[in-house]
């Protein structure tokens, strides 16, 4: 058996009855349940439809999520997101580069490095190089100024907490930042990378090892045993191509509002929705979140 999710963006709301009703006759799905009105809604299916993704491109022409999985054990007991472009909307990296006057340079590494055309470690030292001599300050004002939290995810945390989840922030980004967003988030803990300062100002480098893709994984792995759990038991969540080993392994991994390279690698997609769509997928109504 396996479970159909339909989302729509929440400032949208543009799920119609008739799209739900249409696509579960077409695919011989049992009643629709809406876990949110015009916003979200799920029916049962006996077996995967042959032609999933024709639908979901032409949902996804409609600004309309579609997300087939199986049906046994949706709901996760741990969480373990990306921080960068997932929880936050902006790449840390990136605006501290403009706070050193190298914007432009960091931000095209960072594209090309999340789209998995540059190796990971080597893209991160050479734009943490770029920023060499900036004071250790221009962290506080960038945290200050310009990161905001991506919508839906205070919703995610503590709603899959109150049911007994245990939530993780990793980030190839910097702890500096993870720290603080972990805590506003309530993540149960974070990991990240650390930047060397010296007399109050960035070295160009940071601690070894570096906290990449392969680093994701291990978190995942040793968390996991630690808590009694195992990767079946995990949603990870993320945008990059450093996230695909963690996304791969994980019970449930979903790519939200990914890279182009990353989408073609995962089953399950969010590019409309917010983060409160992995607690739709999950089968939890906008009326059990906690806000």
């Amino acid at each position: 058996m396996f479970i159909v999710t339909l989302l729509s963006a929440p400032a949208e709301r543009n799920l119609s009855a008739a799209l739900v009703d249409s696509l579960r006759n077409a695919w011989g799905g049992g009643d629709a349940i809406w876990l949110s009105v015009d916003e979200a809604a799920e029916f049962a299916i006996p077996s995967m439809p042959d032609n999933r993704w024709e639908i979901w491109q032409a949902m996804q022409d409609s600004a309309v999520d579609l997300i087939v999985q199986p049906a046994m054990n949706r709901r996760r007991k741990m969480l373990l997101a990306d921080m960068d472009s997932t929880m936050i909307r902006q790449e840390c990296i990136d605006e501290l580069a403009v706070q050193a006057g190298v914007g432009d340079r960091v931000a095209a590494i960072t594209a090309r490095a999340m789209n998995g055309e540059l190796d990971f470690e080597a893209a991160l030292t050479e734009r943490v190089g770029l920023m060499r001599g900036l004071p250790e300050s221009a962290i506080d004002t960038v945290l200050t100024e310009r990161i905001t939290l991506m919508p839906g995810g205070y919703e995610l945390v503590q709603t899959m907490k109150a049911n007994g989840a245990y939530a993780v922030l990793v980030s190839g980004g910097f702890t500096a930042f993870a720290t603080r967003i972990a805590a506003a988030l309530g993540f149960d803990e974070n990991r990240a990378n650390t930047l060397l300062v010296e007399h109050g100002k960035l070295t160009g480098d940071v601690a070894r090892p570096i906290f990449g893709r392969d680093a994701k994984v291990a978190a995942l792995d040793d968390i996991t045993a630690r808590l009694g759990l195992s990767a079946a038991d995990v949603l990870a969540v993320g945008d990059g191509a450093n996230d695909l080993g963690m996304l791969g392994r994980a019970g449930t991994g979903v790519a939200l509002h990914a890279k182009p390279t990353v989408q073609a690698q995962c089953d399950l997609r969010v590019n409309h929705g917010d983060l409160t769509a992995l607690l739709f997928i999950q089968g939890y109504a906008r009326i059990d979140f906690v806000t």
